[in-house]
């Protein structure tokens, strides 16, 4: 649990309506059901116009990754990896078979299966590369419908305004209907930049930024795994991997 996220949403939502409080407001003036459909039902149509079907699908999946994500623990992945590194070396590749089912990590465990089938390490490389820019490239592309519905929420929103104003305008001679028509002309607009930028947006860099550390986590397997293929020493394949860790992780020889 990104707990992150879920402090950054609560404060947000919370300083607005703890402002609207101070300022005398009530929590059921900016509780507009008619705003509400306009704006994130019209937004939610400009993304599926704007999307194919399967990636509109795939971002709400996706929304997790943002929430939650994935544990990363590259030191762990570094250790284990130089685990592998010295059963190859003292009892040769093929040894490697019978640690495949202590690797939990499905990414891992290909790249190992690979090694112990006797692909060729450019192969090995090559492979995985592929598996990690195809993944990555169909997060990215789910990120960009939540940030393409940032971009969309602030505009229905201004055109939940005007169609309120409209509402308003045709009403002139009924004081009674004014109230309403105006309320939904100023809340649908705020509803859309506060979508937009308390949700929408966050959301989507917060899930590039998964995406990134996901990425840089399976690059380390990949060069890991390329080593391992390759018979590099153990000692010199943790130098080269814990490069890729803060100063603060890594063995006192790495430091040196």
């Amino acid at each position: 649990m990104d707990i992150a996220t879920i402090i950054g949403v609560v404060l947000a939502l919370g300083a607005i309506i703890g402002g609207q409080a101070l300022e005398g407001g009530h929590l059921s003036s900016i509780l507009q059901l008619t705003a509400f459909i306009i704006v994130i039902g019209g937004t939610i149509g400009a993304c599926c116009v704007q999307n194919p079907m399967s990636v509109i699908i795939k971002s709400i999946t996706s929304l997790s990754l943002a929430i939650s994500g994935p544990r990363i623990d590259n030191k762990g992945t570094i250790k284990l990896i130089l685990d592998l590194a010295y059963v190859s070396r003292k009892q040769g590749l093929l040894a490697l078979e019978g640690k495949l089912k202590e690797i939990k990590d499905p990414f891992m465990k290909k790249g190992v299966q690979l090694i112990v089938d006797g692909t060729d390490p450019k192969a090995v490389h090559e492979i995985l590369e592929i598996e990690v820019e195809q993944q990555e490239a169909e997060g990215i592309n789910a990120a960009k419908v939540w940030e393409a519905a940032g971009g969309y929420a602030p505009t229905v929103g201004i055109l939940g305004a005007v169609l309120g104003l409209i509402h308003v305008m045709e009403n002139l001679a009924d004081p009674s209907k004014l109230g309403g028509g105006i309320a939904v002309a100023f809340v649908a607009t705020v509803y859309g930049v506060g979508a937009a930028n308390l949700f929408f947006l966050p959301i989507a860099n917060k899930m590039k930024m998964k995406l990134k550390d996901i990425s840089g986590a399976r690059n380390i397997i990949i060069m890991g795994l390329v080593g391992l293929a390759h018979g590099e020493n153990p000692r010199l394949l943790q130098e080269k991997l814990e490069g890729f860790l803060p100063p603060g992780q890594r063995s006192k020889a790495s430091k040196k």
